[in-house]
């Protein structure tokens, strides 16, 4: 999702096309954090932003855009402090106290979902782990009964995760 201030600068709120979002956030110099932590929220935002034709370490570096180098806790922190906007995994954000007068702007874009993925590890290179136990557990995550247990869970009411076993990259 991408989260920003209630007072929405760049007017995107309600809005579902990310790379829209981003665009417009640019055009407007609106504040925007950035994770910059190298993870995989901030590889999907990277992702996002080069879809959008924007780089925004040279076009808002040192202004609108703040790349912060930490946790997705602290990005929301300094998106309340600012205000500003910053992408936000779900999980995090229903749980994140420090809201302020932040709200959801952009969600349920396809663009939006950020994938995880279960790789086992080559029994040659990881001799003596418990590697019979971690097939039977990715076994279950990608069947059936683990997708179905995967899209069934919610916090207030919201899915967190998307099941994507049928559809893998």
């Amino acid at each position: 999702m991408i989260i920003g201030p209630k007072a929405d600068p760049a007017h995107i709120a309600g809005g579902h096309d990310a790379v829209a979002g981003l665009k417009t956030i640019a055009a407007a110099k609106a504040a925007f954090v950035s994770r910059g932590d190298r993870s995989g929220t901030n590889a999907l935002e990277l992702r996002l932003w080069k879809a959008a034709d924007i780089d925004p370490n040279i076009e808002g570096a040192g202004s609108w855009y703040r790349d912060i180098g930490g946790g997705m806790g602290q990005a929301l922190n300094a998106a309340a402090a600012m205000p500003a906007y910053t992408l936000s995994d779900r999980g995090t954000w229903l749980s994140f106290k420090n809201k302020a007068s932040l709200v959801i702007a952009i969600e349920d874009d396809p663009h939006l979902i950020n994938r995880y993925d279960v790789i086992e590890l080559d029994p040659q290179k990881h001799a003596g782990r418990n590697l019979a136990a971690a097939h039977v557990f990715a076994d279950w995550l990608v069947s059936p009964a683990g997708q179905a247990a995967i899209g069934a869970y919610k916090v207030d009411g919201k899915q967190l995760f998307n099941p994507s076993a049928a559809d893998p990259k």
